[in-house]
């Protein structure tokens, strides 16, 4: 669960000259070890900071954010079309709400609490629903990081040819749908699990040229040094942290 994320400095080169040279400044993915003062990760899953970029702000990007950016390439072009965010307030939600605004949707966020709508509006959700609010008219898509029943309300809440993404869990109850209830309706709508897929490098850049123009917010929720870990954990599991925490290590 933690310690995919990571930025840092290169201390030792890949033997195969496939990655950046010792000394160069990089944030990357993998599935443990964010969390050490050294890790060795795959070239692949790695991207180059720019020099403006702090290393906090970088390494906030890579799981979230490349998540969020695959969820949004797989809709399709997304230009004037109502797009659904649930679970907006994550991580991944909010970064889906970013790039899906830079594409042109009309982004509906939707939380389950009040406060945890905050931002999001500069983040260029056109539309944001709090509890058990639901959009009134259909979507064309769906980003959905929540499932139970919320997820089986967005697949009835597609127009035809719409696509739900189930991307999180974050509700951990099962998801029940009435299919028989949906052919009546008529129309075609698709339901997808969706599942992050490596190599991250090449997201994980695309998004660091955003973040060096200005035209991606990290979403840095809670911020300190390594020795408040237990309190970053506290804040995270209890979902009080809007986007991402992150902890500094220093040698």
């Amino acid at each position: 669960m933690f310690g995919k994320d990571a930025a840092g400095v290169v201390v030792q080169a890949a033997a195969d000259g496939s990655g950046p040279p010792a000394g160069t400044r990089v944030t990357s993915c993998a599935g443990t070890g964010g969390w050490a003062a050294l890790r060795a990760v795959d070239t692949t899953d790695l991207a180059v900071v720019p020099d403006g970029v702090d290393l906090g702000a970088a390494s906030a990007l890579p799981a979230a954010g490349v998540t969020a950016l695959q969820a949004v390439r797989r809709l399709g072009p997304v230009l004037g079309r109502r797009v659904l965010v649930t679970g907006a307030s994550g991580g991944v939600g909010r970064f889906a709400v970013q790039l899906l605004a830079r594409a042109g949707a009309h982004v509906v966020a939707a939380v389950g609490r009040p406060e945890r709508a905050e931002g999001l509006s500069a983040l260029g959700a056109a539309e944001i629903l709090v509890g058990s609010q639901r959009p009134g008219a259909p979507v064309f898509g769906v980003l959905d990081n929540v499932g139970g029943a919320l997820l089986a309300e967005c697949f009835e809440r597609l127009e035809d040819g719409g696509l739900v993404l189930s991307i999180g869990w974050a509700s951990r109850e099962p998801t029940v749908i009435d299919f028989e209830e949906m052919r009546m309706k008529g129309g075609v709508r698709s339901l997808e699990p969706f599942a992050v897929a490596a190599p991250f490098g090449p997201g994980i850049g695309y998004l660091l040229q955003l973040l060096d123009r200005g035209g991606l917010d990290p979403q840095i929720g809670w911020r300190g040094p390594w020795e408040r870990v237990g309190e970053a954990v506290d804040a995270l599991l209890g979902r009080r942290v809007p986007g991402k925490a992150v902890l500094d290590l220093t040698a």
